[in-house]
């Protein structure tokens, strides 16, 4: 009678091995996604707090930018906009706090800090509808929308909705025209003062032809 031999092989132990540890790489690697596109919300709950009830006096700092800048270094711009974008999950999209909402999602499907910002300037938009934003807001959040093509898609609904008067385009047109001109011209001044190849009187009248340029605007 033959005996089966149901040893497996080295070969085939350190496969199995190697395919646990590659397994295991794999559901950290998704865990650490997650966490890195959400790692921002304490953040900008604690930058909320210490704004809203001015904690930086009690450190040393006259104004709220001064702290962020000398002792996060951070541009005040930049924490303002996380502060108003936690605000904003906080106030409209309270799931995102939700632990069980990054458990049961893809990492795809978590939307970043800037996703949820063009969200945030989206609901204050006027010319989007309760189903613009409910749209947009499906694509991010369900769909993995990223925050580049979620701008893209906000600005089409916005030209969609709202109505430009021919002339206004036209005034508009115009002033970016104005403005375009205007910033060759002083590029063009800067030059001439450095490399001194015209008289002084020129560049003076240069730079009144920008002022009277920026008169038109």
């Amino acid at each position: 009678m033959s005996v089966v031999d149901l040893s497996m092989s080295k070969k085939e132990e350190e496969e199995i091995k190697l395919e646990t540890i590659t397994d295991t790489i794999r559901e950290e690697i998704l865990q650490f996604a997650k966490n890195f596109k959400t790692s921002w919300i304490g953040l900008g709950r604690h930058l909320y707090a210490v704004w809203q009830d001015k904690m930086y006096k009690g450190w040393g700092y006259e104004k709220f930018e001064d702290y962020t800048k000398e002792e996060l270094g951070m541009k005040k711009s930049l924490c303002m906009k996380l502060l108003k974008t936690y605000l904003f999950i906080e106030q409209e999209e309270p799931v995102y706090l939700n632990k069980k909402f990054l458990q049961n999602r893809a990492p795809i499907n978590v939307p970043g800090y800037d996703e949820v910002d063009v969200l945030r300037l989206a609901k204050k938009k006027k010319e989007l509808t309760v189903s613009d934003y409910t749209k947009l807001r499906r694509e991010i959040f369900d769909k993995g929308l990223n925050a580049t093509d979620a701008r893209k898609e906000l600005t089409a609904i916005i030209k969609e909705r709202k109505q430009i008067d021919p002339e206004e385009e036209r005034q508009q047109r115009n002033e970016a025209a104005i403005k375009k001109m205007i910033n060759a011209i002083e590029s063009f001044k800067k030059d001439m003062e450095v490399l001194k190849l015209i008289p002084y009187e020129l560049i003076e009248q240069i730079g009144e032809l920008k002022e009277k340029l920026a008169q038109q605007i």
